[in-house]
């Protein structure tokens, strides 16, 4: 009987010790039941495809406003989609062309027409990139000056391009799906942009609501050397004597 007392009483005083083991213990706490797929994936928040880093301001779906993974998805119907990884983007320079003209150095002049934005150097070159502009009805001219700089924008799409287009988000994050692409420059107040671009094949081509797309390689470049208060002439289109001497090409 002594034998039986003291096995009882050596597992009542095992049992506490084995209970509260600092690599076991659970302190009363129960897991909850292990939760359906379906029901997992409407709750997890969704997350980029790849994690990298810049910053910028407010976007769009994608250059053609599709949507991609499940998690956009599930985030569009909340008004916002991820943008994706935000990867470093290293600068693309373009080439310096003759470019005879009286600008002031370190202006930007646009060429509407000719689908190029010169970064204007001296009286006599600039560098030369390819762009995107407007589409019909959305081209428009000016002057403005670069009011702010910002890196993988967010895009917000105003509310009359999610009327003519209402499968936009409300919002979208920067990042590689985003159509504002890793830069952009803001004009002066106005809702125009020289931004960067998730859709390549869309430089050379009047596709825009009115901003200027770059590549994203250009856009950096173009970032680097313009700084806010860069006065940018957007015109219809060069006078056609420079116009020839700047699609020449070589550095005068």
């Amino acid at each position: 009987m002594s034998i039986l007392a003291a096995a009882i009483l050596s597992c009542a005083v095992a049992a506490p010790a084995q209970a509260f083991h600092p690599f076991q213990q659970n302190y009363g706490y129960v897991p909850p039941k292990k939760q359906k797929r379906s029901s997992q994936r409407a709750e997890r928040a969704p997350q980029p495809l790849f994690g990298m880093g810049w910053d910028w301001d407010r976007p769009q779906n994608s250059g053609r406003d599709d949507e991609d993974d499940d998690n956009a998805r599930s985030s569009a119907s909340e008004g916002t989609l991820t943008g994706g990884g935000r990867p470093n983007i290293s600068a693309v320079a373009p080439p310096k062309v003759s470019f005879p003209n009286s600008y002031a150095p370190g202006s930007i002049v646009i060429d509407t027409a000719g689908r190029r934005l010169y970064y204007v150097l001296s009286s006599t070159t600039a560098y030369r990139y390819p762009i995107a502009v407007g589409k019909q009805g959305f081209a428009w001219s000016g002057v403005e000056k670069i009011s702010r700089k910002v890196a993988w924008p967010d895009w917000y799409p105003p509310a009359e391009m999610r009327a003519r287009k209402p499968g936009l988000p409300v919002h979208m994050q920067g990042g590689v799906r985003n159509p504002l692409g890793a830069m952009a420059l803001y004009l002066g107040s106005t809702l125009y942009r020289i931004h960067g671009t998730n859709d390549v094949s869309s430089i050379g081509t009047a596709t825009s609501s009115g901003c200027i797309r770059m590549t994203n390689g250009n856009v950096t470049h173009l970032a680097s050397i313009a700084g806010v208060g860069t006065t940018v002439h957007v015109l219809k289109r060069l006078p056609a004597g420079l116009a020839r001497v700047a699609k020449a090409g070589s550095e005068g």
